[in-house]
């Protein structure tokens, strides 16, 4: 019997559902012997969206995006030192753009065969449901995606 799953892609958003779909693609990963990256997506998007509305100045768009290029780094580091202590080897990624179409294309392009995703939370209206890049990911991506919800499980079999 062939391996089901040989590239995963885990996509990581800092949100603590997101924390546990990391987690449990590292044991995932590790059981089937898998490839296994790691995303962040800086979406500039959306702060490009925020300038147009007035929301916030040119330069307050710099100085948010740079944060979050430091929370991807951040908790890519937290990713790697996860995956070290599981053995499994990962391929950290911090890209920018609209996420759900950076990861839409880098599944194209990288022949992932299963995507994960945290538990889509704090959704409080059709529009917010909309406008979820976690709603998109989960609607648009060409592999199969495997939602993660139970948190505590999730984090006590990883220990």
């Amino acid at each position: 019997m062939a391996v089901p799953f040989k590239h995963i892609l885990v996509y990581i958003d800092g949100s603590e559902e997101s924390m546990s779909a990391m987690m449990y693609s590292i044991l995932l990963a590790k059981t089937n012997k898998a490839k296994l990256d790691v995303m962040y997506v800086v979406n500039t998007r959306a702060l490009s969206d925020l300038v147009k509305a007035g929301i916030f100045l040119d330069m307050e768009r710099t100085e948010y995006q740079l944060d979050l290029q430091n929370d991807a780094k951040r908790y890519l580091k937290h990713a790697t030192k996860l995956a070290a202590m599981k053995e499994v080897e990962i391929e950290c990624l911090v890209e920018e753009g609209s996420a759900h179409r950076v990861v839409r294309e880098y599944i194209k392009k990288n022949d992932v065969d299963l995507l994960l995703l945290g538990g889509i939370s704090g959704i409080r209206s059709r529009r917010d449901e909309l406008n979820s890049e976690t709603d998109r990911m989960l609607r648009t991506v060409s592999c199969p995606v495997l939602v993660i919800k139970d948190d505590e499980d999730i984090w006590q079999e990883f220990e």
